[in-house]
């Protein structure tokens, strides 16, 4: 099986990977057509499903695999809420998976409100660099408990599933 990934992030080339250990995986940088930080649930979904089919159409792969992480807004139980979502498309069918979903601290959510990006705000937050493309905010905020591999993983198996039965 030939898997084209819209994206060159390792990390994100990595959880497709563990998904499908035999499969010939194609990392292609894409636009995902949506801001660096997508917003709400339905722009993030957006962004996976643009990067699927980009990364399908750009390659002679069998399936495109997109993923994208954003940030949400939540009623209850409020605030505001890291969100990860995948994408896999074939050319006909589109499936998607979420991965696990954290609450932000409110110091953080008020700067991403204010306009600023998640990633550079942790580095800053924690005074370390190049954060969000080493364990992200989900491998911050549990304590490493969870990487962001292991998050994205749950996403692409999510929306792989439905292929693969």
């Amino acid at each position: 099986m030939h898997v084209a990934i819209g994206s060159t992030n390792p990390v994100k080339v990595a959880a497709v990977e563990r998904v499908l250990p035999d499969a010939e995986c194609s990392a292609v940088a894409v636009d995902s057509g949506v801001p660096e930080q997508p917003w709400g649930r339905a722009e993030t979904v957006r962004g996976a499903r643009n990067r699927a089919a980009a990364a399908l159409s750009a390659t002679d792969a069998q399936f495109g695999v997109g993923i994208e992480g954003g940030v949400a807004a939540r009623d209850t139980p409020g605030g505001l809420w890291l969100v990860m979502w995948a994408a896999v498309t074939d050319g006909t069918d589109t499936h998607l998976g979420a991965g696990p979903s954290i609450r932000l601290p409110e110091p953080v959510a008020e700067r991403l409100r204010d306009g600023d990006e998640l990633g550079p705000v942790l580095d800053d937050e924690l005074g370390r660099e190049e954060l969000a493309k080493q364990e992200g905010a989900i491998g911050v905020y549990t304590a490493g408990r969870v990487s962001r591999t292991d998050a994205l993983v749950d996403a692409v198996a999510g929306a792989f599933g439905p292929f693969l039965r």
